[in-house]
């Protein structure tokens, strides 16, 4: 059971963090940041994704 909630929550996690990077893609935020943000959320899905969440977009 363990296994399959914890495939679950990764496939969730990986999905999510697909949208945010599509996100920061088409941000008009510069170049380098974007690159930045797309390489911390690659390395670091889940905690990338949370950092993203609140430093990032500035609504």
């Amino acid at each position: 059971m363990g296994l399959e909630l914890g495939g679950l929550f990764s496939l969730v996690v990986f999905a999510i963090d697909i949208w945010v990077i599509v996100q920061i893609v088409q941000s008009p935020s510069v170049t380098g940041k974007k690159l930045l943000w797309v390489l911390i959320i690659l390395l670091l899905p889940l905690v990338g994704l949370l950092l993203w969440l609140l430093f990032g977009p500035k609504r």
